[in-house]
């Protein structure tokens, strides 16, 4: 998401009025397999996502291939940085650029990618991912198809320096209402996500579905008025963006009992203003696998300006963020965040304080954007290394944890232990430690097995604690 000068002003408004060897091997050999099997409610109400032993996890990673322009050797890099999550854009006009038709050229390519964060040890989040509805609008292979938009004859004049304005615009209005209204649209779009979901089901690596990119819809009135836009936003959390969900969910668990499913806000969450959506019904059966991504973006930072600590955007979205899965348990991933620009010194800070910030509330994320370039929310400089400023985003931190209340303050990592004796595991990016990492671990009568991470490998931490009783704090340093 990228918005810019009036769109940008009015959500502040409106907010106001409202390489395989590159993945550290398990204790058994290959990759670890994280994947979540089960949640466990904190007294808090936080909702951690927990493995096969019990241990809490902690995802890491990127987004990747909005473009259609990811390889394998772009995950052997996310892997050797020590990411464990990536959160992959698809298109429904690229996957079925004519209906009842999956395309056999593109899904070979997600098939592959797949393929390869199977062998890495990597979870993926596959992303129904649109931006101003789709395909008709912004041209390409863009979100929804062509076939599956009706404007009604209404105008649409794009706006070349703000994209997000045409979400305004009558004909996208149009189209949002029929995908949300009509039987047969609805209908297409859920037998979409059945047919999808079974060609996916079975990769070790998926970890779900992020059910609908940045959700939009109709907004009766002037968008220009705050409280128009505020109160268009709580209606389609309230009505209708609800039943899409719950079609949508439905679709995959025709096909899929394991997989996690992820429901989105508006991006009015993101400026401080908490989401209205309803709790949801998993029909898998066992305990549901139901969980919360909204985006982490400030809309001042997204239109060019450089981060100003003092406007509490950081604190107001924590805010905002935190009632809705505590009310429903659900664990939270933050599927997008970070600025487009992270060298000036407010968007460096910025980086700092999100990264601290979701340490407290959210079980994962997946930064925007995982590619080499000069700024342009490019994560890696054009040598492959952290752009200047994101460092945050690549340093160590607890992936699997026996124990509670989590925490990473710079080189340090902190945690009550459970009292199992299970081992907990960090992780070393090489970014971090480019010469290996010394380790104090307190208590000192901890087992502590050290893998120093190199120039194309993550390293591990792992620690055991036999004989602690539960709830004493566990303290790793790093250096």
């Amino acid at each position: 998401m990228r918005l810019r000068r009036t769109t940008a002003a009015l959500l502040l408004a409106a907010t106001a009025a409202l390489a395989p060897a590159a993945t550290p091997a398990s204790a058994h050999g290959g990759p670890p397999d994280r994947f979540p099997t089960a949640t466990a409610t904190a007294a808090d109400g936080r909702t951690a996502l927990t493995d096969a032993q019990g241990r809490h996890l902690r995802l890491r990673g990127f987004n990747l291939d909005k473009y259609a322009e990811a390889t394998p050797a772009d995950l052997d890099s996310l892997a050797a940085q020590g990411f464990t999550l990536v959160r992959l854009p698809v298109s429904w006009s690229r996957l079925e650029p004519g209906r009842s038709r999956l395309d056999p050229t593109e899904l070979h390519r997600l098939q592959r990618l797949l393929d390869r964060a199977d062998r890495l040890g990597l979870l993926v989040l596959v992303d129904f991912h649109q931006d101003v509805y789709g395909q008709k609008f912004l041209g390409g292979t863009n979100g929804i198809p062509a076939w599956a938009t009706r404007d009604d004859g209404l105008p649409f004049t794009p706006d070349p320096d703000d994209w997000f304005a045409g979400y305004f615009q009558p004909a996208v209005q149009a189209a949002f209402r029929h995908l949300y209204d009509d039987p047969d649209l609805r209908a297409w779009q859920a037998d979409f996500y059945t047919r999808l979901a079974r060609e996916l089901r079975g990769h070790r690596s998926l970890l779900g579905y992020d059910l609908f990119n940045e959700p939009f819809g109709p907004v009766d009135g002037d968008p220009s008025d705050p409280a128009v836009l505020a109160a268009a936003s709580a209606a389609l959390e309230q009505d209708r963006l609800p039943g899409m969900y719950r079609r949508l969910i439905a679709a995959v668990r025709r096909v899929d009992s394991r997989a996690w499913l992820f429901v989105e806000p508006t991006v009015l969450v993101g400026q401080g203003a908490p989401t209205h959506l309803p709790g949801f019904t998993d029909p898998r059966p066992g305990a549901p696998r139901l969980g919360y991504a909204p985006h982490f973006y400030d809309t001042a930072v997204e239109n060019g300006a450089d981060w100003n600590p003092s406007g509490g955007f950081v604190e107001q979205y924590t805010a905002a963020i935190t009632g809705y899965p505590a009310a429903h348990r659900l664990p939270v991933l933050v599927g997008e965040w970070g600025p487009p620009n992270s060298r000036t010194p407010g968007n460096s800070e910025l980086v700092r304080r999100q990264v601290a910030a979701m340490d407290g509330f959210a079980e994962g994320w997946t930064m925007w954007y995982w590619c080499r370039g000069e700024g342009g929310y490019c994560a890696l400089d054009p040598s492959g290394h952290p752009a200047p400023g994101d460092e945050p985003a690549f340093g160590p931190y607890p992936v699997a944890v026996a124990g509670t209340d989590v925490r990473t303050d710079g080189q340090a990592i902190r945690w009550r232990a459970d009292g199992t004796g299970r081992d907990s595991e960090l992780l070393l990016p090489p970014a971090s430690f480019p010469h290996g990492a010394r380790v104090t671990v307190s208590p000192s009568d901890a087992r502590v097995e050290i893998d120093q991470p190199t120039a194309g490998r993550a390293g591990t931490v792992r620690v055991r604690l036999p004989h602690t009783r539960p709830g004493t704090t566990v303290t790793v340093t790093l250096r």
